[in-house]
């Protein structure tokens, strides 16, 4: 990622050859990888409205209640866990969420494993919101969360 403040002197060379230090079929492992840019003075010391740490606390107790019932009775505890076969019973997708997810899959080559992988975190996505039915925003959101994907191609 380009930092603002100070710019990269790499060659597109050598990026790519950082970057080909990690094997596809270790990053299909990995739920979520984003870059992280750094936080400018200003926004960290925003006083404005905000979630508060608490009420994140709440809803993400509340999806992890919604994980341990919709997987009671089973080995299964919480989404990333799933196999493909609990990811076609439990990962319903909208209309549009499923046209999204099939344009960037061929777009961009996903593996089987890195479409999995989408559908679990787009999973935990609902959940947080309390939705029973993955949506094309959750799909979005779990999307944008594999950004390696996005730049190997």
């Amino acid at each position: 990622m380009a930092d603002p403040i100070h710019p990269c002197s790499c060659t597109p060379i050598s990026i790519h050859r950082y970057r080909s230090r990690i094997s596809g079929p270790l990053l299909d492992r990995i739920d979520i990888h984003i870059e992280v840019p750094a936080v400018k003075y200003r926004d960290l010391s925003d006083r404005g409205e905000s979630e508060s740490s608490a009420d994140i606390g709440r809803r993400v107790e509340r999806s992890r209640q919604i994980q341990l019932e919709r997987f009671s009775g089973t080995r299964i505890h919480c989404n990333a866990q799933m196999t493909p076969r609990f990811i076609k019973k439990h990962c319903d997708l909208d209309a549009a969420g499923n046209r999204m997810l099939e344009l960037v899959t061929d777009r961009l080559g996903f593996s089987a494993r890195t479409y999995n992988r989408i559908l679990k975190v787009a999973r935990t996505i609902a959940d947080l919101g309390e939705s029973e039915h993955i949506r094309e925003e959750h799909i979005a959101e779990a999307i944008q969360y594999r950004s390696l994907d996005r730049k190997s191609v």
